[in-house]
């Protein structure tokens, strides 16, 4: 099976009241969809950095997210994590308030996931992709597929 690392916008989608916003709402949607009748079929990882980042905010919201996330293997935090999000943050110029999302990324790649699910489009979308791609291939790391629910459905 293929290896499926889960980011904080999934169970944040997933758990949180239904929107009236038809975009998110279809996000929701897609995302209770997939864990439903989909996500069988992968082996699921998260992050200790996720975890954390689910318990931030409402006390209620942040338990669903855990109670979302529960048997799913956690990977904990390392040096070599830290080291590789380092470097992404300075090659993608990515502020330090969205600092996160290169921990998500050095995730993936030092644990070899197969793809990384995320709504996350604005810091781990296309553009990204192809620079994270083009530093790793250079560095000799395997690069995760980054992909939404909705996309990871189209596979």
């Amino acid at each position: 099976m293929k290896s499926l690392y889960i980011e904080t916008t999934i169970p944040s989608l997933a758990t949180s009241k239904p929107s009236r916003d038809m975009i998110i709402a279809g996000r929701q949607a897609t995302t209770i969809f997939f864990w439903e009748s989909e996500r069988h079929k992968y082996d699921l990882y998260t992050s200790q950095y996720v975890m954390d980042e689910c318990l931030q905010g409402d006390i209620e919201a942040a338990k669903r997210r855990l109670k979302f996330l529960e048997g799913i293997t956690i990977i904990s935090r390392s040096e070599q994590i830290s080291g590789l999000a380092n470097e992404y943050q300075k090659l993608l110029n990515m502020p330090d308030k969205s600092k996160i999302d290169c921990f998500h990324l050095a995730v993936c790649v030092i644990s070899k996931m197969d793809y990384l699910m995320s709504w996350n489009c604005t810091h781990l979308g296309i553009n990204t992709f192809i620079r994270i791609q083009k530093y790793n291939e250079v560095n000799s790391l395997l690069t995760p597929v980054l992909l939404t629910p909705e996309a990871l459905l189209e596979i």
